[in-house]
């Protein structure tokens, strides 16, 4: 059961309602499969036009998104199936057929999109449960990928469309994948092409010891101690003093569950965290030094899709 940060909200939808259709000029029916361009759409105070661009191939950033909207419609009026090959684009006409590739591995897979998304700026591309676990990717949070569109024979169309599964692409070789990391936009370019291999240390909205080999360690008063190394001096007497008190901090609260399943793919695909308190498992972003700050975690909920996120104390529940 959904809790929202506000009360008496429901689950926000992940895009308005589907505009109307606008049809293409050429190929605008596969087989029996039609396919629609739809007019320009707004999301968080951006709009977006759909285009017709039949070479796009673009290098970027994927999310994933699963159960937690199982059942609901997508931007071309089907009933969302997570383990469905399907992503959400926010531009290409509906549906478009892509091949992805995750950048760390050279892997290759043909996915249909179908819905529209994701709304944030260092995502180009959002999969389902089911393309993100065929491609490999289930595990991680955002993964550089590449997304070029292409036309597949109307079989593979077929199977796609009946939530089956096609046989991955060729794996890409290593020089191109090297040359299509160096395109990666963004903040996350340089872990991308660092000296490991893999991707899967991109910040996620996980915590663990893990993180600590690709993400700023949090200040010492977030409860890390720093040694210093080295012979030992003498003792020197220090005054007794008062124990500090711990800073006050704010966070952006977005949603609550009574399943941890379902709070942690919702912060996954989101970039927030998961927290356990009372029973429930909380989305948020955060945490902030002041309420001022903590604006920008509201700003970043809205263009999401949750625009009831409000700000807590940091110890609120």
């Amino acid at each position: 059961m959904l809790f929202l940060a506000s009360c008496g909200g429901g689950e926000q939808p992940r895009v308005p309602p589907t505009p109307s259709p606008r049809p293409l000029a050429q190929g605008g029916m596969v087989a029996d499969e039609p396919v629609t361009i739809g007019a320009p759409y707004s999301v968080g105070g951006v709009t977006y036009t759909p285009e017709d661009a039949p070479n796009y191939d673009a290098v970027g950033y994927a999310g994933w998104y699963g159960e937690e909207l199982q059942g609901n419609r997508t931007a071309n009026g089907e009933t969302f199936v997570p383990s469905a090959i399907t992503a959400a684009h926010q531009t290409l006409p509906l549906p478009s057929y892509v091949e992805v590739t995750a950048l760390d591995t050279g892997r290759t897979i043909l996915v249909r999109v179908n819905d529209r998304g994701p709304f944030a700026n260092d995502r180009i591309i959002d999969l389902s449960r089911g393309a993100a676990e065929q491609l490999g990717v289930i595990g991680d949070g955002a993964v550089a990928v590449r997304v070029r569109r292409v036309s597949p024979p109307d079989q593979e169309r077929a199977t796609l469309r009946g939530h089956g599964r096609v046989a991955e692409r060729l794996e890409t070789p290593p020089a191109l994948l090297t040359a299509l990391r160096a395109k990666l936009p963004g903040r996350l370019k340089k872990a991308a092409i660092s000296a490991k291999p893999s991707l899967r240390t991109l910040p996620k909205p996980v915590r663990g010891p893990d993180l600590r080999e690709s993400v700023p360690q949090p200040a010492p008063q977030d409860g890390f101690v720093v040694e210093q190394v080295g012979a030992p001096s003498a003792p020197q007497p220090v005054a007794p003093v008062a124990a500090p008190t711990p800073p006050r901090n704010y966070i952006v609260q977005v949603a609550a569950f009574a399943s941890r399943a379902r709070a942690e793919t919702l912060a996954k695909r989101i970039g927030a965290q998961a927290v356990e308190g009372d029973g429930l498992w909380r989305v948020r972003f955060g945490p902030y030094a002041t309420q001022d700050a903590a604006q920008a975690g509201v700003r970043a909920a809205a263009a999401k899709g949750f625009e009831n996120g409000r700000i807590m104390a940091n110890d609120a529940r």
